[in-house]
């Protein structure tokens, strides 16, 4: 069997010279960047087949090609199967409590918000709010739903409203304090 180091012209029977010649150090890497027996085999054939599949476009074969090809193969292959693995479940529990914990106080602390803002409010008020703020009606359509004029929509929607400020107003400037005073 005669060698040939121009792979355009690689035979089969060249081929499996070149696959005894670079084969277990193409295994070696496999192995070394995948550790893992079967994958590493796996990888071993695709680099030989990639290396065929080239045969016409390469002048010539060696060693740095074997490995740099390996190398790639195998860097793909870790990639691919970080991409099908997607993330642990043990990290998709962690996240989805932390989410369900930061929602649940989010929801608490907007209730009590919304509680202090309507403290002595009319109820139609209340569902005059809803309407325009919640729901999207506009101050013709919750007027009409309410059967009261626009002007007295906007009176106490803006008296409802002076009031919701006041009352961030003073949430910002207690937790300001709290957060000065816990920094001492």
């Amino acid at each position: 069997m005669k060698k040939n180091n121009n792979a355009a012209s690689v035979t089969m029977n060249d081929f499996a010279a070149l696959y005894e010649k670079y084969g277990p150090m193409v295994l070696r890497r496999c192995r070394f960047l995948l550790k893992d027996e079967e994958k590493a085999l796996d990888a071993m054939q695709d680099v030989f087949v990639r290396i065929l599949e080239k045969r016409t476009s390469l002048s010539s074969v060696c060693s740095s090609l074997f490995y740099t090809v390996a190398t790639r193969v195998c860097l793909n292959k870790i990639r691919a199967d970080k991409i099908r693995t997607g993330p642990s479940i043990e990290n998709l529990v962690v996240e989805i409590a932390d989410n369900n914990t930061a929602n649940h106080e989010e929801v608490a602390d907007t209730s009590a918000l919304l509680d202090v803002i309507f403290a002595e409010t009319k109820n139609d008020t209340k569902e005059m709010a809803v309407l325009h703020y919640v729901d999207g009606y506009t101050l013709e359509e919750t007027a009409e739903k309410m059967n009261m004029s626009v002007s007295g929509v906007r009176k106490r929607l803006s008296v409802l409203r002076k009031k919701a400020i006041a009352c961030v107003t003073m949430v910002m400037a207690v937790f300001s304090g709290f957060l000065n005073t816990g920094r001492r």
